[in-house]
């Protein structure tokens, strides 16, 4: 085992410790400020998100019972919440990416525990892994 390897990598963890531990306040702050509001490419539909894609608000235009068709506001409110979404997953994204290594980050933004673990895992030095 490479003890400067070793010494480099928990210097390295205790630095990102302590960028966490620094920001952390602030971070969570901005990230319940995150919302998205998108307005569907033909007007007649609004929806805001929240900073997890969660729909907190839908707002139809009036102008919306002049021409009814239940298929296509279902399409239109389903594309309006997925950009609204998109948009707000990007924000969140940005707020959060100084604060998770680059190995790390999309299993982070995935939520996949098991792949942090393994890329953890998969870059200290040590033993074979079984």
């Amino acid at each position: 085992m490479d003890v400067q390897a070793l010494r480099a990598r928990a210097d390295e963890l205790m630095a990102q410790f302590e960028r966490m531990r620094s920001g952390v306040g602030d971070l969570q702050q901005q990230l319940k400020a995150v919302k998205a509001t998108v307005t569907s490419e033909d007007g007649l539909v609004t929806v805001t998100v929240g900073p997890r894609g969660q729909v907190t608000k839908v707002e139809f235009d009036p102008r919306i019972y002049r021409r009814p068709n239940s298929k296509e506001l279902s399409a239109t409110v389903t594309e309006t919440i997925r950009r609204a979404t998109e948009q707000a997953m990007s924000e969140v994204e940005k707020l959060v990416r100084p604060f998770v290594p680059d190995s790390q980050f999309q299993a982070y933004i995935d939520h996949d525990l098991d792949g942090i673990f393994r890329q953890l895992d998969s870059e200290l030095p040590g033993e074979e892994r079984r």
